[in-house]
């Protein structure tokens, strides 16, 4: 029986990820206690979101989920400190996300300094406001409207580890060194199926409660050439991909990893070693 075997959530947007051994799941991604999954986001002064794509080094800055605030931290910076309840007077600013623009709050100067001075550029924090609405594409989720924050565009990722498994033989094959899944940034990753048979199933069920329906193959951008740890980009897996993984339900983008959304199961809790039942779409 296929099995969890990472769980990962990343409460800053293409800052490092957090692994967890449970979290609470909801209809806009994986929760840990009072933080939510790409709940927060850097912008530049026009508001259009930033990420690794021009700042890889943004792989660097980490976050420690506290009992009040979440701490983050970067090489050579002094630690930040971000109050986990949501301040209502906080200032709205105009951000965009891909083609969706939306009101977030603003996380004030003292957070945008630190993060300017981190990145060597002028941007701005923001956090998903509590009164904003932001829902997955209904060309891919149909009459489900999936809520979102500030993820690529849906509320979780799922990768199987043989599909990293088989990229990896494919990489070795061809003289280059293998890749940890941490460079495709997943939610949750099981074990115990063959490569890529998460492309075709049709749900996940999950502890008997919890329903997940995959939606879309992850179109892949130079992201996965960051190396996670040093937030040094280098070798691009992805150029291995494209020899075996063009799709042509995304007009033949490169695709590794699938998109889902939560059909049931809000609020209960999702755990590494969990059983995986996949039905398989015919």
């Amino acid at each position: 029986m296929p099995r969890i075997t990472e769980l990962t959530l990343y409460p800053i947007k293409s800052c490092a990820g957090i692994a967890v051994t449970e979290a609470t799941i909801t209809e806009a991604g994986l929760r840990l206690g009072l933080v939510n999954d790409r709940e927060w986001m850097l912008v530049d002064l026009h508001g259009q979101f930033i990420s690794q794509r021009e700042y890889p080094q943004m792989a660097r800055i980490r976050c420690m989920i506290g009992a009040q605030h979440l701490q983050v931290d970067a090489p050579d910076m002094a630690s930040l400190y971000l109050p986990l309840h949501y301040d209502s007077t906080a200032n709205k600013l105009p951000v965009v996300i891909w083609e969706y623009a939306l009101n977030a709050d603003d996380c004030g100067d003292h957070a945008a300094a630190w993060f300017s001075q981190c990145l060597g550029t002028s941007c701005r924090l923001v956090r998903f406001s509590a009164q904003a609405q932001r829902f997955a594409n209904t060309k891919w989720t149909g009459t489900t409207m999936a809520p979102t924050r500030f993820s690529d565009g849906y509320p979780l990722l799922v990768i199987s580890q043989a599909s990293l498994d088989d990229l990896n033989q494919r990489s070795v094959n061809q003289g280059r060194a293998p890749v940890p899944m941490n460079r495709f940034r997943p939610n949750i990753v099981f074990d115990g199926v063959d490569a890529f048979e998460e492309d075709y199933a049709e749900s996940f069920a999950i502890r008997n409660r919890i329903q997940l329906r995959p939606v879309k193959p992850c179109p892949r951008c130079p992201m996965p050439a960051v190396d996670q740890e040093t937030g040094i980009a280098g070798e691009n897996p992805v150029d291995i991909l494209q020899a075996y993984r063009s799709n042509p339900l995304v007009d033949g983008e490169i695709t590794f990893g699938m998109n889902v959304i939560l059909e049931s199961g809000i609020g209960a809790t999702i755990a590494v070693g969990d059983e995986v039942e996949i039905a398989i779409a015919f």
